[in-house]
């Protein structure tokens, strides 16, 4: 008779999946409150384009430090510091005039003037915001490799990643409502404070899997039930080896995972902040115009970070080894956003036509993220996972930097030639084709399952 394993793990997965939920609905106000806040300031796509760079400058250069920030100091308090400093970033977003005007007045005594209050302080903002954000993954593959083994961590990374989605679909139906009753600024602190409630759940259901007395002995030994040699070996050090980055630098995994990174989480990036601007350029949508095709495109990418999550198991019950399975569903993921090419082409039919076809690819995203996060557990020993997850969650943000300078850069050139489109076809361009590129060079650098040896 099978015994009873038990579900407890599920419960932190819940925890990781609503902190998701909050870490995006907090980054995505400002995208759905830019065509009014463009209106209001008079920005340029390019100020736009700095404002948000600026947020993924600061969250890809935190993700550097986040993971080894979370290894040290341990999950449990590491999230808590995060989240608290990204709700206060998230609703300082209400007093960026103020702070712009602090700001530009001393800078101006030093002699540097010209710059807009405005985008100051949103610059300022955003960088809080970027800063606190950032521990969120590298703490959240943590607790997953801490509870659970590892043929069910794609699907947990898989549904707490569908918190992004949630959050995605949340912010459109939410935002622009309350900007509409209450205006910008109460959006961003109602919004921003709703990680202060996420912080009573998390200090009373998550303790370290030995310590949890709400976790099962027959759960834990089926958590514990396929760890490496290395892991083991662990248990019985005096304290947590402290792996240098130039180390964790040397090893092919590393950067497979930090090259699959920086040319696919900009695409993601790219979606999120400028999607409603696509829709006010291309189709004249804003305010409240734009709920429901943003809730439709969203919710679709609910599917993939679930369905993606379970997608490798297929393989792995095939024989595959973890990593080799993974990658071979990641390659048919891969190949699924090449239909945002069609979006161009075939979107004078309907704005339907772009928002189905992005969602498509959005959705793939988030199957492709799920897995490419569990090839770092898959191949690394625990202690050092959120240190690997911060290195490529640098280089994420980093190509998230590009390709808001990229498109902010294009649309402004493309706008002054009447021809904004031609701007945003060649970012879809890029959107569409940067997995499979991606999936390659991984594939090249990485052939076959090996297990790092620290």
């Amino acid at each position: 008779m099978k015994k009873h394993i038990g579900n407890y793990r599920w419960t932190i997965c819940a925890l990781l999946f609503f902190a998701t939920t909050i870490n995006y609905l907090d980054r995505q106000v400002l995208s759905l409150l830019h065509p009014t806040l463009e209106e209001e300031f008079g920005w340029t796509k390019t100020d736009y384009a700095n404002i948000t760079a600026t947020f993924q400058f600061a969250y890809a250069l935190s993700m550097l430090f986040a993971g080894r920030f979370i290894d040290r100091l341990g999950t449990k308090k590491g999230f808590t510091w995060a989240i608290i400093i990204w709700s206060i970033g998230a609703i300082i977003h209400a007093y960026a005039v103020e702070m712009g005007t602090f700001t530009t007045t001393v800078l101006g005594v030093i002699g540097i003037s010209g710059l807009s209050v405005s985008v100051v302080g949103f610059i300022i903002a955003r960088m809080v915001l970027g800063f606190g954000e950032s521990a969120n993954f590298p703490a959240a593959i943590k607790t997953t490799a801490e509870y659970f083994p590892k043929r069910e961590r794609s699907l947990a990374t898989g549904i707490f990643n569908s918190g992004a989605n949630i959050g995605a679909v949340l912010a459109p139906l939410s935002v622009p409502w309350i900007a509409s009753h209450w205006g910008w600024q109460a959006t961003f602190m109602i919004v921003g404070g709703v990680g202060f409630l996420w912080l009573i759940f998390w200090w009373i259901f998550y303790d370290e899997p030995k310590d949890q007395k709400r976790l099962s002995a027959t759960e834990l030994e089926y958590i514990l039930s396929d760890d490496e040699p290395q892991e083991i070996v662990q248990e019985v050090l005096p304290e947590t080896p402290k792996v240098p980055w130039y180390k964790l630098l040397s090893f092919k995994q590393t950067w497979a995972f930090v090259i699959g990174k920086f040319l696919t989480d900009g695409v993601w990036w790219f979606f999120l902040f400028w999607l409603p601007s696509f829709l006010k350029d291309q189709y004249g949508m804003t305010g409240t115009d734009i709920m429901f095709p943003l809730v439709v495109l969203y919710s679709m990418t609910m599917i993939g970070s679930v369905g993606g999550g379970a997608f490798p198991m297929y393989f792995i019950n095939k024989g595959y080894s973890p990593y080799d399975g993974r990658m071979r569903a990641m390659f048919i993921i891969a190949l699924i956003p090449l239909v945002v090419l069609l979006s161009q082409p075939f979107g004078h039919y309907s704005f339907w036509v772009p928002v189905i076809l992005i969602g498509i690819g959005t959705s793939a995203h988030q199957a492709w993220s799920a897995n490419i996060f569990t090839t770092v557990s898959d191949m690394f020993p625990k202690y050092t996972v959120a240190s690997v997850i911060g290195i490529g969650g640098m280089a994420g943000g980093m190509g998230g930097v590009v390709m808001s300078k990229l498109g902010g850069y294009l649309f402004d050139k493309y706008d002054a030639l009447e021809s904004i489109q031609t701007g945003y076809t060649i970012m879809f361009t890029i959107c569409a084709v940067s997995y499979l590129v991606a999936w390659l060079i991984m594939k090249s650098l990485v052939p076959k399952m090996k297990l790092v040896k620290i």
